[in-house]
């Protein structure tokens, strides 16, 4: 049974999973500014990969590599690939701000497949919330004008495909560890993106270099180890609300790494998507407690 303590924990775990993925975030978007994308997101993975197997092996063994859904398994690692690939080439263009606000318009997203996908029913509540926050959405990318860049699409393909991911995430959760889950979606990635990496490969040319690459490799990794472990603390509705902290370290990583500042457009249109998504957690939430058990 879930205590106080318990969430408490969760919450800790699931702030560091924040924390992680921005760090991931920030430095990626330095490393592709001088070396080419698919290398840095093979060297991602591989290092991911490496953590994953230090960190679990010990203990899982071979149950680690033991995939009950392998088709599923490989369709998850091909799309973490292109998401990380198209999330990281629209960081050679985007601020960290406007990335991370398009990635939170994912729960959104999640609930529009859901209802379309799957046939849940969404109350008129729940697509108000949907359609306020499209409108944060087409705020943030402002098309027409001419702040609008083509990189945005770029995130907004990441979000479609990061809301599938989800929803196969969550089909896969009941029948297959999360450690084997986060690694074989590592393996899968970096078995797919190894020829295209060497293709395109250029040597880092410092110490730094190299430095950053491992950073990046190892907060991906601990960013999924860090999430699988809060979820076993506390429930995805406790758990929600405070992935939305992650736009204010993204934010802050862009302002003291790149002395960027994301403009009102930006704050709006973020703020109105995180508030959107926020409701529909809250309302998810509400609508499984007011069913009646059967």
């Amino acid at each position: 049974m879930l205590n106080n303590s318990n969430r408490r924990l969760g919450i800790g775990l699931v702030t560091l999973t924040t924390l992680m993925f921005a760090v991931l975030d920030t430095t990626a978007k330095w490393l592709v500014l001088s070396l080419p994308v698919l290398q840095v997101v093979w060297l991602r993975f591989l290092t991911h990969s490496l953590f994953s197997f230090a960190v679990f092996a010990p203990s899982m063994g071979l149950s680690l590599v033991r995939w009950h859904h392998p088709r599923l398994q490989l369709l998850r690692g091909l799309m973490l690939a292109c998401m990380t690939g198209l999330n990281f080439w629209a960081l050679q263009y985007l601020q960290l701000a406007e990335t991370g606000a398009m990635q939170f318009s994912v729960p959104i997203l999640i609930a529009v497949l859901s209802a379309w996908w799957l046939g849940e029913k969404l109350d008129a509540r729940r697509w108000a919330a949907i359609a306020a926050g499209f409108i944060g959405v087409l705020i943030i990318i402002r098309p027409g004008s001419q702040a609008f860049h083509p990189a945005i699409l770029l995130s907004a393909g990441n979000a479609v495909l990061y809301a599938l991911f989800n929803l196969l995430t969550r089909r896969l959760a009941s029948q297959e560890h999360p450690a084997t889950m986060q690694l074989a979606s590592a393996l899968v990635s970096t078995a797919v993106l190894t020829p295209f990496a060497l293709w395109t490969w250029q040597t880092p040319s410092s110490g730094w270099q190299w430095l950053l690459l491992a950073l990046a490799g190892l907060s991906g990794g601990a960013g999924h180890y860090f999430a699988a472990q809060a979820h076993r603390f506390a429930s995805a509705a406790v758990l929600g609300p405070f992935l939305y902290q992650q736009i204010l370290y993204m934010t802050l990583g862009g302002w003291l790494v790149f002395d960027q500042v994301p403009d009102r457009a930006v704050l709006l249109g973020a703020t109105v998507v995180v508030a959107s998504g926020l409701y529909l957690l809250w309302r998810e939430f509400q609508v499984k407690t007011e069913s009646p058990a059967v």
